[in-house]
This record gives C-alpha cells, sequence and structure tokens, in this order.
C-alpha cells in the first residue's frame, strides 16, 4: 500500500465520507450508508468496491446485508491519516450522522456466533 494508492482512493468527496462515517461508526451496511449520505445504492455500492480494492476496508455478510469496517491490518500511518482525519472534520460529518440517526430499521449486527 502505497501513499499514492492510499490518497489516490480518498481524493473522491463520497469515497473519503464512506471511510469516516465506517470509522466513526466501527461498521456499516450499504443501506446505512445510503440514507446517511443521501446516495443511491449504486453509487454506495461502487465507492464501497474501490476502498475494498485500495485495501482500505473489508465486507462481510449478514443474510442480506455486507457490512463494511475499516481493515484491522492498515499500516500505521494510513490509520493515523484517518483519525486525524476524522478527528479533524466532526462537523463536516454531522449532517450525516444525523441522518444515520434518524434512519429507521437499521439492520442489527449479530455476533459470529449467535
Amino acid at each position: 500500500m502505497t501513499p499514492t494508492t492510499v490518497f489516490k482512493c480518498l481524493s473522491d468527496e463520497t469515497r473519503l465520507l464512506c471511510l469516516l462515517l465506517i470509522r466513526q461508526e466501527g461498521e456499516l451496511c450499504v443501506c446505512e450508508l445510503t440514507a446517511s449520505l443521501e446516495l443511491s445504492q449504486p453509487k454506495v455500492s461502487r465507492h464501497l468496491a474501490q476502498l475494498k480494492a485500495c485495501h482500505l476496508v473489508t465486507d462481510r455478510r449478514q443474510g442480506l446485508w455486507s457490512f463494511y469496517s475499516v481493515r484491522d491490518d492498515l499500516p500505521a500511518w494510513v490509520t493515523s491519516v484517518l483519525d486525524t482525519t476524522l478527528a479533524g472534520n466532526q462537523v463536516s460529518l454531522e449532517p450525516c450522522l444525523r441522518n444515520l440517526q434518524a434512519m429507521g430499521s437499521r439492520p442489527e449486527r449479530q455476533a459470529c456466533c449467535d
């Protein structure tokens, strides 16, 4: 993972917002990101696929849901960039977080052994 790859991937506002929201919440479903960002499901899914191709997120299936989280094995410098960006941009995330909180019927997460 090179700095050029990471920063090219994060140069799109939608991808950056998706990644920051996922980092903030720990894990989000495609439908939660769609509601939070007020974007179509295909557009959000396309950006998530790009984040996955850049090795920034991982996904897991739970029934019909696809949940995304920031990869645990990111280099420390990438984690530092994400955390610094997240800490410095809480105000710009507030509308998205309000949309997420207002979302009805959010999918429930299940532990691996439930």
